[in-house]
This record gives C-alpha cells, structure tokens and sequence, in this order.
C-alpha cells in the first residue's frame, strides 16, 4: 500500500545542490512525486513523494541529512493517501 509524504524542509536548502540531491535519492528509491524550492520562503524546499510508508521514511531521513553544502533546521512531514498522480518523480519549478 502506498502512502503519501509531504515535507518542507528549512534552513540553507536554496542554492546549495539540495533539490538535486533529493531527486537522486527519490530516483534510487523508486518514488514519485516532485521537489521544488518554495515559492514563499527562500529557506525552504517543498517535497511531494508517493510509494511505500517504509521508502518514503527513509526519504526522511535523507531529507534530514542533505548534501554537504546545506544545513537542515528543521524537516515537517505530513503523511496522506496517495493519489496515484505522478508517474515519475521530477524537478519542479
């Protein structure tokens, strides 16, 4: 059964490699979905991913980690049903 993540992570996550990071990771893991940096807040990277509940926690922590040029402050997850809307994770702009 697949669930949905939703995430916003905060801290130096703009400008640093972070969405690329989180797409590499999200592809290894075989989800869906998308990251992008927030629109409102330049601190702060969006992260929609679909798939299995144990997947998706160790997005998370992945989430947590970065690469080495960020600094995680602060990760806040939501958890729903998934849609079943993407085919494929991606970039977003």
């Amino acid at each position: 059964m697949h669930e949905r993540l939703e995430a916003t992570v905060r801290g130096r996550v703009q400008g640093v490699g972070f969405r690329d990071f989180v797409y590499g990771r999200a592809l290894h893991l075989k989800l869906t979905g998308y990251v992008k940096n927030a629109r409102d807040d330049h601190r702060a990277v969006e992260v929609v991913a679909e798939g299995p509940r144990e997947t998706l926690e160790r997005l998370v922590e992945y989430l947590w980690q970065g690469p080495r040029s960020s600094r995680v402050d602060r990760v806040d997850v939501e958890w729903r049903d998934a849609s079943g809307e993407f085919d494929e994770f991606g970039l977003a702009f």
